[in-house]
């Protein structure tokens, strides 16, 4: 019966210690100081095409920061977020204050060490929905955790048209098939109406 105790007493420490490391690492974009400067090539509007453009974003320490205020930024993720015009009604893109809920920022860009400056070539990824996005960069410490961000402002957001898979060769086949199916209707038709007669 003491043994059992014991089992029940160990299981309950290590979940509550579970609990509470995980609680620790949580961040609230609220919370995070606003610390990088992000910079994005699309203008504001411009419509890019999944597969084909590309996107140059940069960033930096906000000039206005003190020295050394990013001794803890170990690494940057930048990511696509989508603008608010692109999350209405849409439950799967809404923003929510705790980053591990966030639904905000689905799409990586790059996560790389954090060199103060940097800069980044992205192609649109080809599974990217069509929808309004502006670029956000984390700063994140040593564990994973964002400890700062920076973003280009949603009214400068840009849109993406993804590929609809159609090609022009698929719609000459689909069009060759259906006129093939019409024709060989009206054959067997004939062919039956005929039969009918004799």
């Amino acid at each position: 019966m003491a043994r059992q105790g014991m089992v029940t007493a160990l299981l309950l420490v290590v979940l509550a210690a579970g609990c509470c490391a995980s609680a620790g690492a949580v961040a609230y974009l609220s919370k995070l100081p606003v610390t990088l400067e992000v910079t994005a090539s699309p203008s504001p509007g411009q419509v890019l095409h999944a597969g084909e453009d590309v996107i140059t974003v940069t960033w930096a320490l906000n000039a206005s920061q003190p020295a050394g205020k990013d001794a803890d930024y170990k690494n940057v993720k930048v990511s696509l977020c989508y603008a608010p015009v692109s999350q209405k009604e849409r439950e799967w893109r809404k923003t929510h204050d705790d980053l591990k809920k966030d639904k905000t920022c689905q799409f990586k860009v790059t996560q790389q060490a954090y060199p103060g400056t940097g800069k980044v070539e992205y192609r649109v990824a080809l599974d990217i929905p069509t929808a309004t996005y502006y670029v956000r960069a984390y700063a994140l410490d040593a564990s994973g955790t964002q400890v700062a961000y920076g973003q280009t402002a949603p009214a400068s957001a840009f849109n993406v048209v993804s590929i609809t898979g159609v090609t022009t060769s698929i719609k000459v086949a689909a069009g060759v098939f259906s006129a093939f199916s019409v024709a060989s209707l009206a054959f067997f038709f004939f062919i039956e109406k005929r039969k009918k007669n004799n």
